[in-house]
């Protein structure tokens, strides 16, 4: 059982009709231009020092030499044999804030798009584990499901607005809660993460308790606190004409802040939890999920017997090599005595 590894190479053998003519017309032309400069009766008496038949040989090794070539940048190969390869990882789950406070502009160019960044740099270094990704702010909505799928992944994710979520709000708990319903499976209760990125502000969902019913489950939060947890910032909205205002309630202009302490009490109720607080600066999520993602234990994502195929080009490259070296010292004149 013979297989190419690069099919198209043998493309290649097409040439080989093309490289007969040029032979073909060669000689051809060898022939019409002998017959110039003698006549016909005094020819073999001119060539009586050639052969030929030397000169067909050579061009048959040639054109040989040519097709093993090609054959063997086909990479053939036989002698399958079969391998069980097994993909091991983590789920991780990205619950990403999208409600209006995270358009807050204390990180640059403000806490959505820095987040939206952050993710994508840690995509970026992820090592065969799941992911999805859940939006969330007065409600929750899956965006993604667990998948290996990378580039859909971050066509998701480039997606996100405030507006990917149609209720406004924060609704943290609730957002814990969708990732464990309709993104984890309930089969094993290890190997899974959550990836939490808010400026905390919740509007009571309980987000602790539902911290709690995730450790329950085996699933550890990383919660990621941005934004400025002193003075906070004001929340810029456009309208239709392009006009750019601050969010107001009341009457009064909405200041957002940072809540870290629900965030520590939530990561305290799950196994192994941490909190990073951004606040204001930078983060290398890539160099966190390193640290806290790819060193952990992890489990059997899926597993497939494959056939392996032993690579054959040399056998083809090596005759070739001999042909051309046979051709070298193929001469087409007669030896003289």
């Amino acid at each position: 059982m013979v297989r190419f590894h690069d099919l198209e190479m043998l493309l290649l053998l097409w040439v080989l009709p093309v490289l007969i003519g040029v032979f073909v017309y060669a000689a051809y032309k060898r022939k019409q231009a002998l017959s110039r400069f003698a006549e016909a009766h005094l020819l073999p008496v001119i060539n009586v020092s050639t052969r030929p038949a030397r000169r067909r040989w050579k061009a048959l090794l040639l054109l040989a030499a040519f097709a093993l070539g090609a054959v063997a940048a086909a990479r053939p190969a036989w002698n399958p044999t079969p391998r069980t390869i097994e993909r091991k990882g983590r789920d991780v789950v990205f619950l990403l804030d999208v409600s209006k406070s995270m358009l807050a502009e204390d990180l640059s160019p403000n806490r959505l798009e820095r987040s939206k960044l952050a993710i994508n740099d840690c995509v970026d270094r992820l090592q065969g584990d799941r992911v999805g990704l859940v939006a969330f702010a007065g409600t929750a909505v899956v965006k993604c499901p667990l998948t290996l799928d990378y580039g859909f992944f971050r066509m998701m994710l480039e997606n996100i607005t405030p507006t990917s979520v149609s209720r406004g709000g924060t609704m943290i708990g609730d957002a814990v809660r969708t990732a464990m319903d309709q993104v984890f499976d309930s089969v094993k209760k290890q190997y899974k993460d959550i990836i939490l990125i808010t400026d905390g502000e919740d509007h009571e969902s309980f987000p602790v308790e539902a911290a709690a019913e995730a450790g329950e489950q085996g699933i550890r939060l990383i919660a990621i606190g941005i934004g400025d947890e002193d003075e906070g910032r004001r929340i810029p909205v456009t309208d239709e004409y392009g006009n750019r205002t601050f969010l107001k309630y009341n009457g009064r202009e909405v200041w957002t802040r940072l809540d870290a302490g629900t965030l520590r009490q939530m990561v305290n109720a799950t196994p192994g939890g941490r909190y990073l607080n951004v606040a204001t600066g930078t983060i290398d999520l890539g160099d966190v999920y390193m640290k806290l993602v790819a060193s952990a234990e992890k489990k059997a994502l899926q597993s497939e017997t494959v056939k392996r195929y032993e690579e054959k080009f040399q056998i083809f490259l090596s005759i070739m090599i001999g042909l051309l070296v046979l051709e070298m010292f193929v001469s087409e004149r007669k030896k003289r005595h």
